[in-house]
Protein backbone atom coordinates (compact mmCIF):
# COMPACT_ATOMS: atom_id res chain seq x y z
CA UNK A 1 0.00 0.00 0.00
CA UNK A 2 1.53 3.31 -1.08
CA UNK A 3 2.74 5.98 1.89
CA UNK A 4 2.62 2.81 4.38
CA UNK A 5 6.04 2.59 6.26
CA UNK A 6 5.62 -1.19 6.44
CA UNK A 7 4.34 -3.31 3.39
CA UNK A 8 2.61 -6.52 2.87
CA UNK A 9 5.62 -8.73 2.88
CA UNK A 10 7.14 -7.48 6.37
CA UNK A 11 3.45 -6.98 8.01
CA UNK A 12 3.32 -10.71 7.05
CA UNK A 13 6.95 -11.53 8.24
CA UNK A 14 6.66 -10.34 11.08
CA UNK A 15 3.42 -11.98 11.73
CA UNK A 16 4.37 -15.15 10.90
CA UNK A 17 7.68 -14.95 13.04
CA UNK A 18 5.33 -14.16 15.85
CA UNK A 19 3.19 -16.75 15.55
CA UNK A 20 6.09 -19.45 14.42
CA UNK A 21 7.15 -18.54 18.06
CA UNK A 22 4.06 -18.51 19.84
CA UNK A 23 2.49 -21.86 18.54
CA UNK A 24 5.55 -23.51 18.84
CA UNK A 25 6.37 -23.18 22.62
CA UNK A 26 5.73 -25.75 25.11
CA UNK A 27 2.85 -23.41 26.15
CA UNK A 28 0.97 -24.17 22.59
CA UNK A 29 1.39 -27.54 22.59
CA UNK A 30 -0.21 -28.27 26.34
CA UNK A 31 -3.82 -25.91 25.25
CA UNK A 32 -3.54 -28.07 22.00
CA UNK A 33 -3.36 -31.49 24.42
CA UNK A 34 -6.37 -29.60 26.81
CA UNK A 35 -8.47 -29.02 23.84
CA UNK A 36 -8.10 -32.31 22.44
CA UNK A 37 -8.89 -33.65 25.86
CA UNK A 38 -11.73 -31.83 26.39
CA UNK A 39 -13.41 -32.47 23.30
CA UNK A 40 -12.47 -36.12 24.01
CA UNK A 41 -14.36 -36.39 26.92
CA UNK A 42 -17.55 -34.39 25.55
CA UNK A 43 -17.69 -37.09 23.04
CA UNK A 44 -19.70 -39.54 25.54
CA UNK A 45 -21.59 -36.85 26.68
CA UNK A 46 -22.78 -35.67 23.16
CA UNK A 47 -23.19 -38.92 22.02
CA UNK A 48 -20.52 -38.53 19.62
CA UNK A 49 -22.43 -36.97 17.35
CA UNK A 50 -22.14 -35.89 13.96
CA UNK A 51 -21.62 -31.84 15.36
CA UNK A 52 -19.12 -32.71 17.47
CA UNK A 53 -16.76 -34.57 15.14
CA UNK A 54 -17.48 -31.51 12.61
CA UNK A 55 -16.62 -29.00 14.91
CA UNK A 56 -13.37 -30.54 15.80
CA UNK A 57 -12.83 -31.39 12.37
CA UNK A 58 -13.16 -27.89 11.48
CA UNK A 59 -11.55 -26.05 14.32
CA UNK A 60 -8.52 -28.02 13.48
CA UNK A 61 -8.68 -27.77 9.38
CA UNK A 62 -8.63 -24.36 9.30
CA UNK A 63 -5.89 -23.57 11.67
CA UNK A 64 -3.91 -26.26 9.57
CA UNK A 65 -4.38 -24.53 6.66
CA UNK A 66 -3.70 -21.39 7.70
CA UNK A 67 -0.16 -22.63 9.61
CA UNK A 68 0.90 -24.46 6.08
CA UNK A 69 1.85 -20.43 4.88
CA UNK A 70 3.43 -19.18 7.93
CA UNK A 71 5.26 -22.37 8.88
CA UNK A 72 6.37 -22.21 4.59
CA UNK A 73 7.44 -18.68 5.44
CA UNK A 74 9.18 -19.15 8.07
CA UNK A 75 11.00 -22.35 6.52
CA UNK A 76 12.31 -19.93 3.53
CA UNK A 77 13.28 -17.55 5.50
CA UNK A 78 15.54 -19.73 7.68
CA UNK A 79 16.52 -21.72 4.62
CA UNK A 80 17.48 -18.77 2.97
CA UNK A 81 19.55 -16.91 6.16
CA UNK A 82 21.65 -20.14 6.80
CA UNK A 83 22.70 -20.58 3.12
CA UNK A 84 24.01 -16.83 3.04
CA UNK A 85 25.56 -17.79 6.05
CA UNK A 86 27.22 -20.88 4.26
CA UNK A 87 27.74 -18.99 1.18
CA UNK A 88 29.67 -16.21 3.71
CA UNK A 89 32.09 -18.99 5.12
CA UNK A 90 32.96 -21.09 1.71
CA UNK A 91 34.14 -17.24 0.31
CA UNK A 92 36.01 -16.77 3.59
CA UNK A 93 38.43 -19.99 3.11
CA UNK A 94 40.90 -20.10 0.98
CA UNK A 95 40.96 -23.47 -1.01
CA UNK A 96 37.35 -23.81 -0.61
CA UNK A 97 35.50 -24.27 -4.04
CA UNK A 98 33.31 -21.13 -4.11
CA UNK A 99 31.28 -22.70 -7.03
CA UNK A 100 29.19 -24.97 -4.48
CA UNK A 101 27.42 -21.62 -2.69
CA UNK A 102 25.29 -22.16 -5.95
CA UNK A 103 24.74 -25.58 -5.11
CA UNK A 104 21.18 -25.02 -4.65
CA UNK A 105 20.40 -24.43 -8.26
CA UNK A 106 21.39 -27.84 -9.34
CA UNK A 107 19.01 -31.03 -10.43
CA UNK A 108 18.49 -33.51 -8.41
CA UNK A 109 21.14 -35.96 -10.82
CA UNK A 110 23.88 -33.15 -10.10
CA UNK A 111 23.05 -32.87 -6.40
CA UNK A 112 22.91 -36.85 -6.05
CA UNK A 113 26.76 -36.39 -8.17
CA UNK A 114 27.85 -33.89 -5.54
CA UNK A 115 26.31 -35.90 -2.55
CA UNK A 116 28.44 -39.44 -3.40
CA UNK A 117 31.68 -37.27 -4.32
CA UNK A 118 31.60 -36.22 -0.62
CA UNK A 119 30.37 -39.52 0.97
CA UNK A 120 32.75 -41.10 -1.01
CA UNK A 121 35.70 -38.03 0.89
CA UNK A 122 34.12 -38.59 4.40
CA UNK A 123 35.11 -42.38 3.81
CA UNK A 124 38.30 -42.21 2.78
CA UNK A 125 39.46 -38.90 5.21
CA UNK A 126 37.70 -40.40 7.87
CA UNK A 127 38.75 -42.76 10.72
CA UNK A 128 35.02 -43.79 11.69
CA UNK A 129 34.57 -47.59 11.16
CA UNK A 130 31.32 -49.10 10.25
CA UNK A 131 30.29 -49.82 13.37
CA UNK A 132 31.27 -46.20 14.67
CA UNK A 133 29.06 -44.61 11.82
CA UNK A 134 25.81 -46.75 12.20
CA UNK A 135 25.86 -45.52 16.20
CA UNK A 136 26.16 -42.10 14.90
CA UNK A 137 23.49 -42.23 12.16
CA UNK A 138 21.09 -43.74 15.29
CA UNK A 139 21.62 -40.72 17.47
Amino acid sequence: MPGDSMGLNEVFRRAAARVSCALGSPWAFLTAVSLVSIWAALGPVLDYSNNWQLIFSTATTIPTFLMVFILQNSQNRDTKAINIKLDELLRAIEGARTGLANVGELSDEDLAKLEREFRRLASRDSPITDLQASDVSSN
